[in-house]
């Protein structure tokens, strides 16, 4: 019998026409193919050479993992689908990457060791790598799987360096469904996802920091991802914070972490910031000046109290799900209309459900499984608000779920357990809905599934399939998604009420939750989640936990040593206000309102129930197309032309001199300039000058003229101080 060199012929005499009866065309199965991980000689393609690829970076998407592949080659990204890999290396063109008979002439080793040339240079320079690759085709370069792999454990997960350059070595585990167990470490990749901050030696596996905070690593076998956290100290002094307040659990969480970074805190504002903070935060406008105490220490329960109860706050609120939910009138690409109408009543189902106290769980369950007319039944239009059912799949993980699922769509998530079957299956879900004014049950809608090319049947998210006579699987999947054992719904709003009264995200981004991307406080996350489904998912309840906090009171002034905090609360974050809130601000101490559309004149921006009312005002102030997400992109705009229209546009030298605006009516009353200043602080800042803006005043005023001879100067002043930054930031 003639022998072929190549693996491609699988059997030689299949290639010359010598092959008998009941002689397999398949590629040659070891008889020990299912044997437990005691046969630790066999060479296993899926446990062992998928995880050695991943660790070149073979099948990564720069590469030979990419869409298109690289070089007439491809693999699947981060060997999500091994055996389309086994067939690319041993079987696709002619088998001329495996040589079973001088192994070491393989094109699948001589590329990486460059012995030919290889456009990713030489890759396979590690001994125990190349032997590992010459092992399995001097074996049959057989699709041999011994186990299946249920998790990997990396140790330690965590490590709390005492000083910048420590060092420490990682160990990882692969743990796998017959119980067995081995180290994995030399076929793991690791990743950190700040190089200049984590140096790493891949050979030895150790990691130095080299720059202070909080730094994650990613290790990578086979198709599991876990993050490695690692913690520099940013002072060689740990701060007393023992006797800082601790009014809710939040303040333990947060303090725990700026104790173990030794990170001191920012005093507690006055109760006049204080109550500009909390109401611009719950009620999204100014405080009135005049309604505060000057001297009795104030009750701030009290004020949290009025505003989570008071109509300015129903109105934000409902103003923030609108944004979230994507509520605008509009026509897409494929004549699919949201009437006014539509995007009112949505807007206005938001308004009542918030207004009367309904948990988050329920208006979840409304929308998802909403079907009618969408101008009689506002949570009816989220389903017109994407295009088609896999975008409505992406819109809804990133929703409720606060994860970008939509990586799943054409291959597995390369850095989160999503697969396409999860991806697919939800999609086929949102497939069975018809998208016009009426959303309806449609039997024969079906999404097709790229790798089958048939339809791909509905699936819970890494759970299970439903029965294939499902006709609507949404309730399955809303009660999933509600369950309090549910790790991704009560996460992903607490850290959106989180991230809207303290500037930042514990995730960030928001909708991208993932092992890979942990929170900053997970034990925070964890406890927030809790109470939050603990208290009937309770929007308010949660946004006072909160409030409540002396986290939340913090000065927004660093202090030495904090100076570089921007992620772990030791002073508060500064942030600006969204564009609605700034623009009824401009209104509220200019004292013209606002028009918008064809609303009613005096309608407040925060009020307005449809994203798609024209507003050039909001458009130069950043507001956000709801076409995609309002979270975290930047506005279509730009901050250079809402920085010129500030200094030069109709948005506020159209209406500072406006007659019958704030200015003009103080004018005209006859007030000197300086009880004209001092009430443009109080009503702009919710404070008084100090005395080195007195004196700045002093000089700017002559005291010896009018108001209204110097019209132009106090014109300037309520300019500067409508642009100022103290004005345009919530601190």
């Amino acid at each position: 019998m003639i022998r072929i060199a190549f693996a491609g012929s699988l059997l030689a005499p299949l290639m010359l026409g010598l092959c008998g009866p009941g002689v397999s065309m398949e590629t040659p199965t070891q008889p020990n193919e299912t044997k437990t991980a005691a046969d630790h000689q066999t060479i296993d393609f899926i446990n062992d050479l998928i995880p050695m690829f991943t660790k070149l970076g073979c099948n990564a998407g720069k590469c030979h993992g990419s869409a298109i592949g690289r070089g007439g080659f491809k693999l699947s990204l981060y060997g999500g689908t091994p055996k389309a890999d086994y067939d690319q290396i041993v079987r696709r063109d002619g088998g001329r990457r495996v040589n079973l008979q001088d192994p070491e002439l393989s094109l699948v080793f001589t590329k990486p060791a460059e012995v030919v040339e290889h456009g990713g240079g030489a890759i396979l320079g590690d001994e125990k790598d190349s032997q590992l690759l010459l092992s399995w085709i001097q074996q049959g370069a057989t699709f041999t799987s011994l186990r299946q792999l249920k998790r990997i454990v990396v140790q330690p997960a965590r490590y709390v360096a005492s000083q910048l350059d420590a060092e420490t070595s990682v160990k990882v585990f692969a743990h796998y469904l017959d119980g067995s167990s081995r180290d994995v470490t030399n076929l793991t990749q690791f990743t950190a996802d700040d190089s200049s901050a984590v140096n790493i030696n891949p050979q030895l596996a150790t990691m130095k920091v080299v720059r202070t905070g909080r730094h994650i690593v990613i290790a990578r076998f086979s198709t599991e991802v876990i993050p490695i956290e690692l913690v520099t100290p940013v002072a060689t002094v740990t701060p007393n914070l023992s006797n800082e307040p601790r009014k809710t659990f939040v303040d333990d969480e947060i303090l725990a972490t700026l104790s173990e970074l030794r990170l001191p805190v920012s005093p507690v504002i006055t109760d006049r910031a204080f109550t500009r903070r909390v109401t611009l935060d719950l009620a999204g406008r100014l405080p009135d000046y005049r309604s505060q105490r000057e001297t009795l220490p104030m009750n701030r329960e009290m004020v949290i109290d009025e505003l989570l109860s008071s109509e300015p706050f129903v109105n934000f609120y409902a103003l923030k799900l609108a944004k979230l939910f994507r509520i605008q009138s509009k026509q897409d690409k494929n004549l699919v209309t949201t009437t006014p109408e539509a995007a009112r009543a949505f807007h206005d189902y938001l308004a009542t459900q918030i207004r009367e106290g309904v948990g988050y769980d329920r208006i979840a369950r409304d929308i998802i499984t909403a079907t009618g007319d969408t101008t009689q039944y506002g949570p009816a239009a989220f389903f017109t608000a994407v295009e088609d059912p896999r975008l409505q799949t992406e819109l809804t993980t990133e929703v409720f779920m606060g994860s970008r699922m939509k990586c799943a769509n054409c291959h597995n998530h390369p850095l989160d357990k999503w697969t396409q079957d999860d991806f697919h299956g939800l999609t086929a879900m949102f497939s069975k809905l018809t998208r016009s004014q009426v959303i309806r049950v449609n039997p024969i809608g079906r999404n097709i599934h790229p790798n089958t090319g048939q339809p791909a049947l509905m699936k819970l998210p890494g759970g299970k399939f439903l029965p294939e006579d499902t006709k609507d699987g949404r309730e399955a999947f809303v009660n999933w998604l509600t369950d309090r054992d549910n790790p991704y719904f009560a996460k992903a709003i607490v850290n959106r009420l989180w991230k809207s009264v303290m500037g930042r995200g514990l995730v960030e981004p928001v909708d991208d939750f993932r092992s890979t991307n942990p929170a900053t406080h997970p034990a925070l996350l964890d406890r927030l989640a809790i109470d939050f489904i603990n208290h009937g998912h309770d929007i308010r309840h949660t946004l006072k936990v909160i409030a409540m906090s002396s986290t939340y009171a913090r000065s927004s002034l660093a202090i030495q040593g904090n100076e570089a905090d921007k992620r772990f609360y030791s002073h508060r974050i500064l942030t600006p206000m969204e564009p609605e809130v700034l623009a009824d601000a401009i209104s509220d101490v200019l004292g013209i309102p606002g028009q918008y559309g064809n609303e009613v004149l005096g309608t407040r921006a925060v009020q307005l129930k449809d994203g798609g009312i024209p507003s050039e005002a909001l458009d130069l102030l950043g507001r956000c197309d709801r076409t995609n997400s309002c979270e975290g992109g930047q506005s279509p705009i730009g901050p250079l032309a809402q920085k010129l229209h500030l200094f030069n546009g109709e948005l506020l030298n159209g209406r500072i001199a406006a007659k019958g605006g704030r200015l003009d009516t103080l004018i005209a009353s006859g007030k000197a300039p300086m009880e004209i200043a001092n009430e443009f602080y109080e009503v702009a800042l919710n404070r008084r000058p100090n005395l080195a803006e007195l004196k700045f005043l002093g000089n700017l005023f002559d005291s010896n003229s009018s108001s209204a001879r110097q019209r132009d100067v106090l014109e300037d002043f309520v300019w500067s101080i409508v642009t100022c930054k103290e004005f345009v930031t919530n601190h």
